[in-house]
């Protein structure tokens, strides 16, 4: 009777008290897969939001160079073309699992990059917008390991739900059932 009474008991507001989840229940491991997915997909999106502001910062430099005088303007037309290519050679979450893919387009960067830097230079310290939009893709160029190791982290959260609670996946429907683990930029030996 006592327990009867315990589970009959109203809240403090005097409503009925909320159920709550079963944390193995399959409505526990869609909601969760869906806040580890969440912050997998912020994580990638302030990363190519980075890497989209070093490329319009390249753009921007390349165009301020081509107007000023002494630059090699044919030079940074072309290092221009080249930087608007790079686009066609970024990975993405999927096509980063070749990590063929991810090394082609590091280095067609740092290419580019490296030649809009020896370009710049003349003009770095009589130029205040080649110095400051030098420095921007400088620094969007230096965070690139540290947003690949916090995409990381958010996918090993992810990939270890998956394998975790895959029972439990696999009752929440046909979306959850076939999910595979995302690749990592992290190298396996």
């Amino acid at each position: 009777m006592l327990l009867a009474a315990a589970s009959c008991r109203k809240t403090a507001d005097n409503s009925a008290p909320t159920a709550a989840i079963d944390p193995t229940s399959p409505a526990a491991a869609r909601a969760q897969l869906e806040v580890l997915r969440d912050t997998v997909n912020s994580r990638w999106k302030q990363m190519m939001n980075s890497d989209n502001q070093k490329l319009v910062a390249t753009t921007a430099v390349l165009a301020e160079l081509q107007r000023l005088p002494g630059t090699n303007a044919a030079q940074a037309k072309q290092l221009a073309q080249a930087n608007e290519r790079l686009l066609g050679l970024r990975y993405d979450q999927q096509t980063m699992s070749a990590s063929e893919r991810i090394d082609a387009y590091d280095l067609a960067q740092d290419s580019v990059l490296q030649a809009v830097y020896t370009l710049a230079q003349p003009h770095y310290d009589n130029n205040q917008d080649v110095q400051s939009l030098t420095e921007t893709i400088k620094v969007a160029d230096s965070e690139v390991a540290g947003y690949r190791v916090r995409y990381d982290q958010a996918v090993k959260r992810y990939n270890s739900y998956i394998q975790l609670h895959e029972q439990a996946l696999k009752k929440a429907g046909r979306k959850y059932a076939k999910l595979q683990p995302l690749p990592l930029f992290e190298l396996k030996y």
